[in-house]
């Protein structure tokens, strides 16, 4: 068996630069790249709604953003991601209010903190949604600004004689668009909060994936949910450019030690590509299959479903997996694992969850 020095020689890139320290610093980048979204406008827009939406949460789940006919939030309020901590949601205060006047929103809210901001809006344009795009701006931040409810807006325009879907959907984005021309070319999207599948969230994907810096787009579009193929595409890509890092980190110590990196680097996956029960549980109830939590599951997955269920060491998860996807060698009795070998197991089991993951969005109709 090659040694792990041998390994990491032949996997070094042309530079030179050696393996490990650029494996280490893709892994940082990837998990430890802090995102902070601010999301804001008037109260009762659905900001909360929207928050506990792209967490993949229900609005009634013991961590999602309070939600409410009045206003429920007093002061910034941080929402971690349950399964990317480093990216956060901040759901600011409704502008406007008798606490939070227009004029000094943007200092109370401390507007600097945060990498740029998504501007809800419902039913109609306001001025204070003007304000806010002109604050942001002022501060050389970006805005984005987001049409919620947007499905209501079309349920009360469908009665009307006369009545055509994209021509409604094209005049809401074009008076949002005129509304915000003091601020220049805005970029405006219409969203269905209780279904993200509809409407323009993946072209909201498609822009936040295109104008963050790279290290952020791969975080930021990790902790988005599963709605199509193409975002899933999209996270396995970003997966496997951190396989290398994880196996050279990885491959060489102490197995125990080694197994459980392993262990949880597919852990994460599992949460990632939307695998567990509760984003079944939310795709079902949104595309409205109760089936699609049984079908049937990889032998992987269904390890990783025990696991998760019952809090399992992840280790024991890593000894699983050497048994599944044997290796060159008695893996589970090595003192060490090769680079190689650990690579090879990290491969065969994300192709393995990434083929999950397309079997249930093909089963949701989500192609």
């Amino acid at each position: 068996m090659t040694s792990r020095r041998s390994d990491e020689r032949a996997a070094r890139p042309a530079s030179g630069e050696p393996t490990l320290q650029r494996a280490q610093e893709q892994i940082d980048r990837l998990l430890k790249a802090s995102v902070s979204i601010a999301v804001t406008g008037e109260s009762g827009t659905g900001k909360s709604t929207f928050i506990n939406a792209f967490r993949n949460l229900g609005d009634e789940d013991e961590r999602a953003a309070k939600t409410g006919v009045t206003e429920t939030t007093t002061e910034p309020t941080p929402y971690t991601h349950p399964t990317m901590p480093n990216v956060t949601l901040w759901d600011l205060p409704g502008v406007g209010t008798p606490k939070f006047k227009a004029k000094t929103y943007a200092k109370a809210m401390n507007f600097d903190r945060y990498d740029f901001f998504l501007i809800i809006s419902s039913r109609r344009f306001r001025e204070n949604d003007l304000m806010l795009a002109k604050e942001i701006k002022k501060r050389k931040k970006q805005f984005y600004f987001i049409r919620s409810n947007i499905d209501i807006d079309i349920a009360n325009e469908q009665n009307k004689r006369g009545f055509n879907r994209e021509e409604t959907l094209s005049k809401i984005r074009r008076n949002c668009k005129e509304n915000l021309s003091d601020v220049g070319d805005s970029k405006v999207f219409l969203i269905n909060c209780q279904d993200l599948t509809a409407f323009d969230f993946e072209e909201l994907v498609e822009t936040l994936n295109s104008e963050l810096p790279q290290h952020k787009q791969d975080a930021l579009l990790l902790s988005m949910p599963v709605t199509s193929v193409a975002i899933l595409e999209k996270k396995v890509k970003i997966v496997e450019k951190v396989i290398l890092g994880v196996a050279t980190v990885s491959g060489g110590i102490a197995a125990a030690c080694d197994m459980a990196i392993v262990g949880s680097f597919f852990t994460t996956c599992y949460h990632i590509f939307g695998l567990d029960d509760k984003s079944l549980e939310k795709l079902s109830e949104r595309v409205n299959k109760p089936h699609l939590k049984n079908l049937d599951k990889s032998p992987l997955l269904m390890k990783l479903e025990r696991i998760s269920a019952v809090r399992m060491g992840v280790s024991a998860l890593g000894q699983f997996l050497c048994i599944l996807f044997p290796g060159p060698g008695n893996i589970a009795a090595a003192a060490s694992i090769s680079f190689t070998t650990t690579r090879d197991l990290l491969q065969i089991g994300l192709k393995e969850l990434a083929d999950e993951a397309r079997k249930v969005l093909r089963e949701a109709g989500l192609e």
